[in-house]
């Protein structure tokens, strides 16, 4: 998993198609497409529904790693948690790709926006906002704010977002999100809730009649990986590893 899974605790690579119409919902047309995800993927044998049309297939989680696929009124969603490699994930994602024109009528036309995501998790039993501050630090502006006497950092979530092209299109953000609350910090009662470090990069607009939806995910993915390896890993991933070996 190219190494990843040596400096976080899990690691999920996830594909999200967000579409301008509704999707199909009708029991046909949902169960057609899933039968033809099991078909290529056999160990998914969990199928179910959840509130506000959403529809999911998934593996069982007992194993520590799982793939899923959800379709929602307009999105569809393909991921896998702990992947055998990033490759193996990119190939399903792209295999729902491939299905979708035919069990879901989603046309080139139909793009709100094409994301790639890969994140990382650290079980961290403690204020996960003050991890933060002191793995990554802080500008100094902030951080002369957090030395105020008796004050306790309970929010700290930075995020970049970055245009990778001239009109904006592509686009890659980076994000983090903390699980704590005003209650643990003050009574030290921490919950075994994950930090997660999120690196995205979406392309927005429809594709032109000669784009292909797995090709572009491709080149999204390419971005993503390049991005994580010779930035995120160094400057985020492995201090935040470090910082929680040191408590």
């Amino acid at each position: 998993m190219n190494n990843y899974n040596s400096i976080c605790d899990d690691i999920h690579v996830n594909l999200h198609l967000n579409t301008e119409m509704d999707l199909p919902q009708s029991r046909e047309s949902v169960l057609h497409f899933f039968e033809q995800v099991q078909k290529r993927f056999s160990s998914m044998t969990n199928f179910y529904a959840r509130e506000r049309g959403e529809f999911c297939l998934e593996e069982d989680k007992e194993g520590g790693q799982h793939r899923w696929v959800s379709v929602e009124p307009r999105r569809l969603s393909s991921g896998w948690v702990n992947p055998t490699s990033i490759e193996s994930a990119i190939e399903q994602h792209q295999s729902i790709l491939e299905l979708m024109p035919y069990a879901l009528t989603i046309s080139h036309l139909d793009c709100e926006s094409l994301n790639f995501a890969m994140g990382f998790h650290y079980n961290y039993r403690g204020n996960q906002n003050e991890l933060l501050a002191e793995a990554l630090g802080m500008v100094p502006a902030l951080e002369r704010m957090s030395e105020f006497p008796g004050a306790s950092i309970l929010g700290y979530e930075p995020s970049i977002q970055l245009s990778l092209d001239d009109d904006c299109r592509t686009q890659c953000r980076l994000e983090f999100e903390t699980r704590n609350n005003a209650y643990q910090v003050r009574t030290g009662e921490f919950s075994e809730d994950q930090l997660s470090v999120y690196v995205i990069v979406r392309r927005f607009d429809s594709l032109r009649s000669e784009e292909n939806y797995a090709v572009e995910l491709a080149r999204l993915a390419k971005i993503c990986t390049e991005m994580v390896d010779s930035y995120v890993v160094e400057n985020v991933l492995i201090p935040l590893q470090q910082t929680i070996a040191l408590k």
